[in-house]
């Protein structure tokens, strides 16, 4: 495979026709250069298989990136000393999720145009991030990327910075940021995982009934809170319509969007309404039965379809593109889809399998 060739192409993607074609050279290339994905087609009796259709293609149960180094390549011997290594954030006494990329520049390629299918430019943004569990690790791939777009975002004229649990300090630039006219036709985003956005807007609660906000001197009037999920054990675990019922209570009126990623994807998913996510061209969501986790569901004539989230995400071309997740969806269309939970004792089969 030429591997330059294809990375140019995912990101030129236009029709179903152009992923399909470059989903199934995606899979002969894996299935001969990744080891574990090999292993695993043969323990599953599928290392023949030839598919006719993407939808054919066998899923990696995500667990594999626990306990294996899901790495493609068609050279016998692998030096990941030269890779980045993404970790999962876990939840004490488990095994996190190691992902090694072999190529940073696709990553950043992938995010950075995911991004701006979705919301334009990133000049015209000041960005924010409140992600104190995974500043406080190493090996975050959201704090990678959270980190770029500041980075980016600086250098066009934006404000942007990281914060950890100093609330009065970011509730102060917030201000600071809405008050600057050279920023007036700036958009702001905070990005931030659950329980510091909860804790975040408690704090904003209990300020203003100490200061007096109107329309004209209220922080969030340009801002988009951007929640990416994730209690990671400081609390109950809150379906997102609560928790968007929360933060527009706290915020308002800013605007509740929503990231979905993970340390074993290159790419992303957003929501910018109804929690309804969108992909980008070269990210397709697919919906397994939960019965037959080989079996996926087709939209044909129902309005929606739930099961198991499976996922090709073109941009893993060094490790795998085809991850069967531990995630409850609805798909609505071709890229429209929603996250219903976790599939309980969903570690069980990724583990035994290899």
């Amino acid at each position: 495979m030429n591997t330059e060739k294809y990375i140019a192409d995912i990101f030129n993607i236009t029709n179903e026709k152009d992923f399909n074609t470059l989903a199934l050279e995606a899979f002969y290339y894996q299935k001969e250069n990744c080891s574990p994905y090999k292993e695993y087609l043969k323990i599953i009796d599928k290392i023949d298989i030839e598919p006719k259709n993407i939808e054919d293609i066998p899923f990696l149960p995500i667990q594999i990136f626990k306990n294996r180094e899901v790495i493609t390549s068609p050279e016998k011997t692998i030096d990941i000393s030269g890779y980045k290594l993404f970790t999962s954030s876990s939840t004490t006494g488990m095994n996190p999720s190691k992902h090694y990329v072999k190529d940073l520049s696709i990553y950043e390629k992938s995010f950075i145009s995911g991004f701006e299918r979705i919301y334009g430019e990133l000049s015209n943004y000041n960005f924010f991030a409140l992600l104190p569990s995974y500043l406080e690790r190493d090996g975050s791939s959201l704090v990678y990327m959270a980190d770029k777009i500041i980075e980016l975002v600086k250098a066009n004229g934006g404000e942007g910075g990281f914060y950890l649990y100093n609330h009065n300090e970011l509730l102060e630039k917030l201000i600071e940021v809405g008050k600057n006219e050279s920023n007036s036709n700036k958009k702001t985003i905070l990005l931030g995982v659950s329980f510091a956005l909860i804790d975040f807007a408690k704090f904003v609660e209990d300020f203003f009934k100490q200061s007096y906000r109107d329309k004209d001197n209220n922080p969030f009037n340009r801002v988009i809170i951007m929640e990416t999920g994730g209690m990671k054990g400081r609390g109950e675990e809150l379906s997102r319509t609560y928790l968007h019922k929360l933060l527009k209570n706290a915020f308002y009126p800013a605007k509740i969007d929503s990231e979905y990623g993970m340390a074993e994807l290159l790419s992303q998913a957003y929501s910018t309404k109804n929690g309804l996510f969108t992909t980008p061209p070269w990210m397709k969501i697919f919906i397994r039965d939960l019965l037959n986790p080989f079996q996926i569901k087709r939209l044909e004539k129902q309005k929606s379809i739930s099961g198991g989230i499976n996922i090709i995400d073109l941009a893993n071309i060094h490790s795998c593109c085809f991850i069967e997740t531990e995630d409850l969806g609805k798909l609505f269309s071709e890229n429209c889809f929603s996250i219903e939970g976790r599939i309980e004792h969903s570690e069980l089969r990724g583990c035994n399998m290899l």
